[in-house]
């Protein structure tokens, strides 16, 4: 009798314990963040140009909290806006989308999508992210509206990056860009982008939104100057201290989110070739919405003048 009352007690704390872990991590999951960062890339003597980088918003309809957020973002009156992708999670969030990014529409953007612009999600177990990845995609989903989301975006002026390379002007300097379709889904096509950055360009930028390493290795060979990706969420569940456990792609968990250089550091101490910036996203698969130590994030990059 004590032995069984002894056990009782110590399920009653862990089922206590483990409902209060899923209570803080929907709570965090809510909690949306701006991340700020600088990186030093611009012609000596240009002025600063700021970049909002949004990616992995996967909205619903009924996500208000989060549109008004998104929509708030315009008063930051960036130059500049890239979205790395998977902006849906609902087959009719294309309008709510849209009116949250609302007067970011305005300003120059470029997009790619990813997986979850394409296909609607569906329930999953989690660990599965924890296994080795079996090359298998679900793709057996319900499509969902992309075209109208993609011509939303271009009827604005935003600039369709998949598998594509374009040159838009932001204030003064001109921006040479490449792109490609989601490499999750193998749908990138990196020989329609091969070939040197444009070197009479004053920046040259490569998107993605999964931040695979075929893709990355070429980018920065073609002489890229930095590399925006989404996709991993930062990891969505970290320990802390530890961090990121997967980023379900064969990118380290180490570099799941935040300003990397890729390749990364070599041994001698000589820095790689190109800046990486990875988005821990604004979202979570609407069947998962939590989040533990990562919170969701939308960042803005300041860049700078490279130093001598």
């Amino acid at each position: 009798m004590v032995i069984a009352r002894a056990l009782g007690g110590v399920l009653g704390a862990g089922a206590v314990a483990g409902a209060g872990l899923t209570a803080y991590a929907a709570w965090e999951a809510r909690q949306y963040t701006l991340r700020r960062v600088e990186v030093p890339l611009l012609p000596e003597g240009a002025d600063p140009v700021r970049v909002l980088h949004v990616s992995d918003i996967h909205m619903t309809p009924g996500q208000t909290r989060k549109q008004e957020w998104l929509a708030a973002l315009a008063t930051l009156r960036p130059d500049l806006v890239v979205n790395t992708g998977d902006n849906l999670a609902h087959a009719a969030a294309v309008p709510a989308v849209r009116d949250a990014l609302g007067a970011l529409l305005d300003t120059p953007g470029v997009f790619v999508f990813g997986s979850n612009d394409y296909f609607s999600p569906t329930l999953r177990n989690p660990l599965r992210y924890l296994l080795p990845d079996d090359g298998s995609r679900k793709v057996s989903s319900a499509r969902l509206p992309w075209p109208d989301l993609r011509d939303g975006f271009t009827a604005s002026g935003w600039v369709d990056l998949t598998n594509r390379r374009e040159v838009v002007k932001v204030g003064e300097l001109s921006f040479a860009f490449a792109g490609v379709d989601d490499p999750h889904l193998f749908y990138d096509r990196l020989s329609a982008v091969a070939g040197p950055a444009d070197r009479s360009a004053d920046v040259r930028l490569a998107v993605a939104h999964a931040p695979y390493l075929r893709v990355l290795d070429q980018f920065a060979a073609d002489g890229y100057d930095a590399i925006l990706a989404g996709h991993t969420h930062g990891g969505q569940v970290c320990l802390p201290g530890v961090g990121a456990l997967t980023t379900n792609c064969d990118l380290e968990p180490r570099r799941a989110k935040g300003l990397h250089r890729h390749p990364a550091t070599s041994r001698d101490g000589d820095p790689g070739s190109s800046w990486l910036h990875v988005s821990a996203g604004l979202g979570t698969s609407p069947y998962a919405r939590i989040r533990v130590a990562c919170r969701p994030e939308a960042t803005l990059l300041t860049l700078v003048p490279r130093t001598l």
